[in-house]
């Protein structure tokens, strides 16, 4: 298993989140030495933590922190400046975790300030699509370099849930913008993978959340006992990575079969 992805550039958004840091722990068991992990995330406190337990675990990978707004041009430059360059690199993997839920106070006919919805396109959608062209344009197509685009995607980006339009929306979007990007780059493989309820969607959603019946629905998936430990999604979302059999642009969930 050690090893299993081959030595890999790996970038990960919304690092400071549980299933992230589950993500990461079991992604450096199974990079080859010499890999590179950078990680971002608005919490750098939660980054320090990650990143020093990362280089416990594997000290013959270089981890990078990058505590940075990628919603506009500095940040993007600047991640661009400091991103790891392994040499005789097998794989680019770049997992796209980093948004927010949105105000899940408000039902779309209370949203009527443009700025208000712009912004959050700009740091949930606008912010994706530009970091996953900066990246693929600094590692073009090349032989023996596998690329590969994760999407940390949702149910909420095919069911639609009250209250939660932005967020609702934003995921239907990311998910469309992949599947195109699966068809314009045939060389680069798309994935957009559902784990099962986050905590972006669970912790703190209820108490967020005005109406009484998406309340309950919230509280009820938060004890429910088809949440399991974050680990199990982030092995199966590399047990994915690792087969590569799945259709490029495809969309899917931790429970299907």
């Amino acid at each position: 298993m050690e090893g299993s992805l081959g030595r890999t550039l790996c970038i990960l958004t919304g690092a400071s989140r549980a299933f992230n840091r589950s993500l990461a722990l079991l992604l450096v068991s199974r990079m080859a030495a010499g890999s590179a992990l950078l990680i971002n995330s608005s919490n750098y406190g939660t980054l320090r933590t990650l990143s020093a337990q990362l280089g416990k675990a594997r000290p013959d990978l270089q981890v990078v922190c990058v505590s940075i707004n990628l919603g506009g041009q500095a940040g993007l430059q600047r991640l661009l400046e400091v991103l790891p360059r392994p040499p005789d690199l097998q794989r680019l993997l770049l997992i796209h975790d980093a948004g927010t839920l949105g105000d899940v106070s408000k039902h779309i006919v209370d949203f009527a300030d443009p700025e208000e919805v712009n912004g959050y396109w700009a740091l949930n959608v606008t912010s994706t699509l530009c970091l996953t062209a900066r990246i693929l344009g600094a590692f073009p197509s090349s032989p023996g370099l596998k690329r590969t685009v994760v999407n940390i995607s949702s149910l909420c980006a095919v069911k639609p849930t009250k209250l939660w339009s932005l967020y609702c929306t934003g995921k239907a979007a990311r998910s469309m913008m992949f599947s195109v990007l699966a068809e314009e780059e045939p060389s680069v493989r798309v994935l957009s993978y559902a784990p099962g309820p986050l905590d972006t969607e669970i912790q703190g959603s209820p108490q967020k959340t005005k109406d009484l019946e998406e309340k309950q629905t919230l509280n009820q998936a938060r004890f429910s006992q088809i949440l399991v430990d974050w680990s199990v999604y982030a092995k199966k979302l590399l047990d994915l990575l690792e087969e590569d059999t799945f259709e490029s642009g495809a969309h899917i969930d931790f429970f299907d079969e």
